[in-house]
C-alpha cells in the first residue's frame, strides 16, 4: 500500500484538538479581554509600509503567556512549539511568527509582559481558590 492510499485520522478543525476545559482556552479568553492600548504595548504595526503585515500584539501575548505557564522561555523553542504543539496551533489559529518576532516583542515590552503575567497569575490563583472552596 502506497503512502497516497493511507487514510489520516485528524480532527476536521483546530477547535477539535483542544478540550473545552484546557488551560489554553483560558489564556485565549484572558488576552481577548485585555485593552492593548492601556498596556502601552509597543508594536511596529504602524511603521510597516510594505512586506508581510505584523502579527497582532494579542497573538504574541497569547504565545508568551502559554510559554510562561509551560516553562518555555526561549523564543526559538516557542517558534518550534507553535509549529508542532496542538494547543499552540489552536491558540495561534495556525499563524507562525518567527523566533525573531517573538524575541523582539519581549524585548520591546518587558514591563507590559511582567504586569500581564502577574495579573494572570493572580487570576488563576483566585479561580483555583474558588474551585477548592466549592
Amino acid at each position: 500500500m502506497g503512502i497516497y492510499k493511507q487514510q489520516l485520522i485528524f480532527p476536521s478543525s483546530l477547535d477539535e484538538l483542544v478540550d473545552s476545559n484546557n488551560m489554553v482556552r483560558a489564556v485565549d479568553s484572558y488576552v481577548e479581554i485585555l485593552n492593548i492600548s492601556d498596556l502601552n504595548i509597543k508594536t511596529k504595526r504602524s511603521l510597516i509600509t510594505d512586506g508581510q503585515a505584523a502579527f497582532h500584539p494579542k497573538l504574541l501575548l497569547k504565545i508568551y503567556i502559554y510559554g510562561y505557564l509551560n516553562k518555555i522561555r526561549s523564543s526559538r523553542k516557542l517558534e518550534t512549539e507553535i509549529k508542532r504543539n496542538s494547543e499552540l496551533l489552536w491558540l495561534t489559529q495556525g499563524l507562525t511568527p518567527s523566533y525573531k518576532t517573538i524575541a523582539n516583542f519581549r524585548k520591546n515590552n518587558p514591563k507590559a509582559l511582567q504586569q500581564i503575567f502577574k495579573e494572570f497569575s493572580i487570576l488563576l490563583k483566585d479561580v483555583l481558590t474558588l474551585e477548592l472552596k466549592q
